[in-house]
C-alpha cells in the first residue's frame, strides 16, 4: 500500500473531517474502508431513506452482469472503468479477467483513499493487465490520452461510468461529458451507465438534501428521461433503460430500485 498515515491513522492526503462519496458508498456496499464521518452520514442517509442501501447492491450488481456481458457475448477486452470508487468484491478487472484472462483494465478516480487503495488491490492476471488513473471525471482529455498508454483506441472498449454522473450538477455538462468519452471511443464500444433517479418525495428529498450537506461532493439525481439520453446515438441492448436489478437479473429482481442503468453499444 503507498502512502503515509495521518495521525488518525488515515493515509496521506485522505480527509477523515469530511465525508466522500466512494467511502459512504463502501459503508453501504458492507466495506470496511470508511470513517466514523461516513458512517455517520450513511446513517443518517438510511434513516429517511433506507432504500438506498438496496440501490448501492444493485448498481454493484450492475457493474458485475454488464462487464460479464461484454467480455463473453460482446467479446470485448479493454475496459475503462470511470469513478472506481474503493475496491470490493466483483471489480471490473475480476469480472472482465474471470471471462478473459487477457482483459485490460484501466480504473479512473481521484479520490486520495481509492488511489491508495486501487494499487495496492487492483492487481490483474499475468495475461491481462490492469493500471490506475489518477483524475477527474471532468478531465478527459487528460482521462483518455492516460487511458491509451494502455488500451489501443482502434479496437472496442467498454466504458463504465456507474454511480459517478450525478457528482456534475449541470446535465448538459454531464450529457456533453460522456459525449466526449464516447465519441473517442471506436465503433463496436459499449457504454455501461447506471446513476441515481429519485422520487418526488419527501424523503428522497430529504435524503439528498444531507447527503449535499454533509459530504464532500453534492450529488444531483436524475430522472429516467435523463439516464436514456445518456445512451442517444448507441443501439441499446435489452432490456433497455431500467431500475439496475432489472438489468438481467440472475434471480428474482424484487422491487425496483432508484438505480436507472443502461447498456449500449456505439455503431
Amino acid at each position: 500500500m503507498t502512502g503515509t498515515p495521518s495521525g488518525d491513522g488515515a493515509p496521506s492526503g485522505v480527509d477523515t473531517t469530511v465525508a466522500h462519496s466512494a467511502r459512504v458508498w463502501n459503508y453501504w456496499l458492507g466495506g470496511k474502508d470508511n470513517y466514523p464521518v461516513d458512517r455517520e452520514l450513511g446513517d443518517r442517509i438510511m434513516d429517511v431513506y433506507p432504500q438506498i442501501v438496496q440501490g448501492a447492491r444493485a448498481d454493484r450488481g450492475f457493474l458485475v452482469r454488464s462487464v460479464g456481458c461484454m467480455a463473453r457475448e460482446e467479446g470485448v477486452r479493454q475496459f475503462l472503468d470511470i469513478g472506481t470508487g474503493l475496491p470490493t468484491h466483483g471489480n471490473t478487472h475480476e469480472v472482465a479477467q474471470e471471462a478473459a484472462p487477457d482483459a485490460r483494465v484501466v480504473y479512473v478516480d481521484n479520490d486520495p483513499m481509492v488511489l491508495v487503495h486501487a494499487r495496492a488491490l487492483l492487481a490483474g492476471t499475468e495475461e491481462g493487465a490492469t493500471e490506475f488513473v489518477d483524475a477527474d471525471l471532468r478531465e478527459p482529455e487528460k482521462v483518455l490520452e492516460a487511458a491509451g498508454r494502455l488500451l489501443d483506441f482502434d479496437r472496442p472498449i467498454g466504458l463504465t461510468v456507474l454511480g459517478t454522473i450525478g457528482h456534475i450538477p449541470d446535465f448538459a455538462e454531464a450529457r456533453a461529458l460522456i459525449g466526449r468519452y464516447v465519441d473517442a471511443l471506436p465503433s463496436g464500444s459499449l457504454l455501461a451507465l447506471c446513476d441515481l433517479v429519485l422520487p418526488e418525495d419527501p424523503a428522497s428529498a430529504e435524503a439528498l438534501e444531507r447527503w449535499n450537506a454533509g459530504a464532500a461532493l453534492p450529488y444531483r439525481a436524475h430522472t429516467p428521461a435523463e439516464i436514456a439520453s445518456y445512451f442517444d446515438g448507441l443501439e441499446l441492448l435489452d432490456p433497455g433503460v431500467v431500475p439496475a436489478n432489472r438489468w438481467r437479473p440472475e434471480s428474482g429482481a424484487g422491487a425496483d430500485v432508484e438505480q436507472y442503468c443502461g447498456l449500449a453499444r456505439k455503431p
